[in-house]
């Protein structure tokens, strides 16, 4: 043992990272811990001016190479496009972080029941929560596998884990729209810890290691009431701020975690312990 073996293990000095739905909510926070930890980071989202201002921003803050680049990923043409668009640009790829996520193209439609739900917006949310994960995660995975190591980490949810409890939904609201968690979002979110754990398993002879991310409930313009429900079935007693979600994406990217595949890290303030 020698001073600095270990908290070298987090360090990820010239590794290179993709992140899908970099320019989100989480995403950002995401991208910005990747890249304060050494890494160079692709951010990638829909909206690709967007990601090429973030990423802009990410390089000058952190002095890492960044880039920004939009891509539909549902769309394996797409997803191969802005592989290679990433791997020219910065480099091979040894970190993905599959973080995207849909709530489809109208948003009140994807908070109908289940019994209003419609077949569309169910292909269509699928499309991205699981399909595209399943896209990108090959798409990148295959690279890896070819160089014989990197480290793939997944996006679920708590609701992936567990059912939600419809009782706090009662008057809840999220940027001034009624809220639920639909059956979709809990399905899609499921079937990516599935996938994950088959492709942990099938790259694990290649050095690729594959994990999961599920976060619990994190604070981001609930109002008050569903705050307060939430929290109230949480152990800490209160939802997640996004930064605290950096912490398990850094254990999983890095050296840190290198006998740790198949797994699913929940960070959700003790709520599935209940």
């Amino acid at each position: 043992m020698r001073p600095g073996q270990f908290r070298r293990l987090f360090d990820l000095s010239g590794k290179i990272a993709v992140v899908t739905g970099g320019a989100g909510i989480l995403g950002r926070y995401f991208c910005a811990a990747l890249a304060d930890a050494g890494a160079g980071v692709a951010v990638v989202d829909l909206d690709g001016p967007e990601c090429e201002t973030f990423a802009s921003m990410l390089s000058e803050t952190f002095s890492v190479p960044c880039l920004g680049l939009a891509a539909d990923i549902s769309n394996p043409d797409s997803i191969r496009e802005m592989a290679e668009q990433v791997e020219d640009g910065l480099g091979a790829v040894s970190i993905l972080h599959n973080n995207a996520a849909s709530k489809g193209g109208d948003p009140a439609a994807f908070f109908d029941s289940v019994e209003d739900f419609s077949l569309d917006v169910w292909r269509e949310v699928m499309g991205v929560n699981l399909d595209g994960q399943f896209l990108v995660a090959r798409e990148f995975g295959e690279r890896m596998a070819k160089r014989k190591g990197g480290s793939i980490i997944q996006t679920a949810s708590i609701y992936g884990v567990m059912a939600p409890d419809q009782r706090i939904y009662e008057g809840s609201v999220y940027n001034g729209m009624p809220i639920n968690t639909p059956a979709v979002y809990s399905a899609s979110k499921a079937g990516v810890i599935g996938l994950s754990r088959y492709l942990a398993t099938w790259w694990a002879d290649k050095g690729v290691r594959v994990n999961v991310l599920t976060p619990g409930g994190v604070a981001s313009g609930q109002n008050d009431a569903f705050q307060r429900r939430y929290s109230d079935r949480v152990p800490l007693r209160r939802m997640a701020r996004p930064d605290e979600m950096t912490g398990a994406l850094l254990f999983l990217a890095s050296d840190a975690s290198s006998y740790v595949t198949g797994q699913n890290i929940i960070v959700d303030g003790g709520l599935d312990a209940w």
